[in-house]
């Protein structure tokens, strides 16, 4: 419990952290929040707290569909939360082995994986994405294929570095000296150094996550329809936008305030961190 105080103290981490976790809870309970089927028609076109023929009260409105905009945002946070924390913990398991291995044999394996990992990483990340899911097609695995591929590089570049610079310590070298396996100065001796800088990475890389998947919904590519897709809502309701904007206002009040609250949170782990070293 002491070492949770010094992020409990960081404003950045408790309202970063409340709007991560707030959206967390909705995922959880969308079908006890959602008061509608977020895939039935209910009411023609309408703006937000209207109220309906069978006396149901719209929050957000209905889209061009009749569906109720709430339930919709509401089921599409458990698509964002669930399909964004999978991709991403699925790049870190690839970025994370392969780094810490680079890092720590040097040579010829690092060579080539540095290699491959810079090929990826000199296409831009969207077109990347858009080739991707293209090539084998939009789909939930497909789009957590395309977010591990294309995020993977950047994870073990960063692991990488962490893994030189602690492998050269002393507490590491007495390890080699004792004999012990390679598995166990990997993962118990250099792993545990890098949860600090890892942390703050993956919080940001969450958010670009749930970007990413946001703009392969709008672009057409996310999940199929119907789905709830907050990406796919702005996409559906952006030829109507002028005369209803709540079509597009709440699907990218959603997106951004996630990814402000995943943001907000790895700035203050960083500044947590950074305190720590300071003190060390």
């Amino acid at each position: 419990m002491k070492t949770l105080v010094p992020y409990l103290k960081k404003p950045l981490v408790l309202v970063g952290g409340g709007l991560a976790l707030g959206w967390l809870l909705v995922a959880i309970f969308a079908p006890l929040i959602a008061p509608y089927d977020p895939l039935q028609t209910l009411q023609p076109l309408a703006k937000p707290m209207v109220a309906g023929s069978k006396g149901e009260l719209f929050l957000f409105g209905t889209d061009m569909l009749g569906r109720d905009i709430f339930s919709r945002l509401v089921w599409g946070a458990r698509t964002v939360v669930i399909y964004s924390t999978l991709a991403t913990l699925t790049a870190y398991a690839f970025g994370l082995l392969f780094g810490l291995i680079a890092g720590y044999a040097g040579g010829r394996t690092d060579a080539v994986l540095s290699f491959l990992a810079n090929v990826v990483l000199s296409f831009p990340v969207l077109v990347l994405y858009i080739v991707i899911i293209v090539v084998i097609g939009a789909s939930p695995v497909n789009i957590v294929i395309a977010v591990t591929f294309s995020s993977a590089p950047a994870i073990y570049r960063i692991v990488r570095g962490i893994t030189i610079d602690v492998a050269s310590r002393d507490f590491v070298k007495a390890a080699v000296t004792q004999g012990e396996s390679t598995l166990r100065i990997l993962f118990v001796d250099i792993l545990p150094n890098t949860t600090g800088p890892l942390a703050v990475d993956f919080c940001l890389r969450l958010g670009y996550t749930a970007i990413t998947i946001g703009t392969l919904g709008f672009l057409g590519l996310g999940l199929p329809p119907p789905t709830p897709d907050w990406g796919g809502m702005v996409n559906e309701g952006r030829a109507m936008a002028i005369a209803f904007p709540h079509l597009v206002i709440f699907p990218c009040i959603a997106i951004s305030s996630l990814t402000l609250g995943l943001s907000l949170l790895a700035d203050g782990l960083r500044e947590v961190n950074d305190a720590k070293e300071r003190q060390a």
